[in-house]
């Protein structure tokens, strides 16, 4: 009977000092609790293994952030079997689209900036600058003027702390998908001389285009004269045309002259080709008159040869994105369905303001990149290059 209770008190004891160790290693951060031997050696094996994890343990990722790993990566796999690989005509659209609305409805700032980086010449009478495409010189609905900039441009100009009462302005005036050289006044008086000269024909201007067709012959002078008619189909609109004073006679022998009619302006276009490749052409023009469109109508009525990008005098019974021949479409990297995007590619290149502070201003405004990336692709060289081979 002594025997189980010593047994017993001493398993007691045993009890209570096992438990007595476990409650101060609780107590005691750097006291290791009470193992066995097979448990110590596990645990000494487990600290080898991972060395550092219990100084430096990583944040346990929460339920929230994984479900949302999960899910970005079911987007990422569902976008890659639904989306098929970009084609290069496709990068093609997406460029020309980016470049359309490059300047289009930005900060006037922004557009000021532009034009100051660009500036090809200034003097004390003038001022002349890099028109950008599809921006208006005068103010249209919803998109930044060149016109509405000209203050800011002008305090550029002369430095932001002078003071600066002057205002440019614009004095030959170019369309809104245009672009290159643009000639502003610094005063009116400078202004009034500048359209002197031009109705005088005494101020030089000359524009390149790429046509769609070759011009025969391949250097001449169009005079015809240019009036705006309303075009009657499901969509009424209005174009320029041709309202020629001569006619041929039905046994196609000779012309007959005809009367003019009064609302017709006399419109003058001096042409020629530059270089010819693949169907299209590199054409220089001067226009000797001043009428609305008149170098896009004469080109595309007169000579059959519209302006790449020209798609409103490309047909004259409707409102349709130019059509283009298989090959042209094939060496711009477009389909007929996307040339609608294609820009106009009419650009005031030459500058020459004679006599100005005592010798001729002569100016010349480099080519776009849209310009310049659709010459190569249609293997159209400039002049300059024809001259160092």
């Amino acid at each position: 009977m002594n025997c189980y209770k010593t047994a017993a008190t001493v398993g007691d004891h045993m009890f209570f000092s096992l438990l007595k160790s476990r409650t101060i290693s609780r107590r005691l951060p750097n006291t290791k609790p009470f193992l066995s031997r097979s448990q110590s050696q596990a645990a000494e094996s487990s600290s080898e293994a991972s060395p550092g994890q219990h100084t430096a343990d990583k944040p346990r990722l929460r339920a929230i952030d994984l479900a949302r790993k999960v899910r970005q990566e079911k987007a990422r796999t569902r976008t890659e079997q639904t989306e098929p690989p970009v084609s290069a005509m496709q990068q093609r659209v997406t460029e020309l689209k980016r470049f359309s609305l490059q300047l289009q409805n930005v900060h006037p700032n922004v557009l000021a900036k532009h034009l100051h980086k660009n500036l090809l010449y200034q003097d004390k009478d003038v001022v002349i600058i890099n028109k950008p495409y599809g921006v208006p010189v005068r103010a249209d609905s919803g998109v930044t003027s060149i016109t509405s900039v000209l203050p800011v441009l002008s305090k550029m100009l002369d430095g932001l702390k002078v003071k600066n009462d002057s205002n440019l302005l614009p004095c030959l005036s170019l369309e809104k998908d245009s672009t290159g050289v643009l000639l502003l006044a610094r005063s009116e008086a400078a202004a009034e001389n500048i359209l002197d000269l031009s109705r005088n024909n005494q101020l030089e201007r000359r524009y390149w285009v790429i046509t769609v067709g070759v011009p025969v012959p391949s250097e001449g002078l169009i005079d015809i004269p240019i009036i705006e008619r309303e075009v009657s189909s499901p969509q009424p609109h209005f174009k320029m045309t041709l309202s020629p004073l001569y006619r041929m006679n039905e046994a196609g022998e000779k012309l007959t002259k005809v009367r003019g009619h009064r609302q017709a302006h006399p419109a003058v276009t001096k042409y020629r080709v530059l270089d010819s490749s693949y169907g299209c052409s590199l054409v220089e023009l001067q226009a000797l008159t001043g009428v609305k469109h008149q170098m896009r109508v004469h080109m595309a009525y007169a000579l059959g040869c519209p302006i790449l990008g020209d798609h409103k005098y490309s047909h004259w019974s409707k409102l349709a994105p130019q059509k283009l021949p298989e090959g042209v479409l094939k060496k711009l990297g477009l389909e007929q369905t996307k040339s609608r995007h294609l820009p106009l590619h009419l650009h005031a290149r030459h500058l020459v303001l004679p006599g100005h502070s005592g010798s001729d201003v002569s100016t010349s405004c480099p080519l776009p990149k849209y310009f310049i990336k659709t010459l190569n692709r249609l293997r159209l060289t400039f002049p300059e290059d024809k001259n160092n081979k």
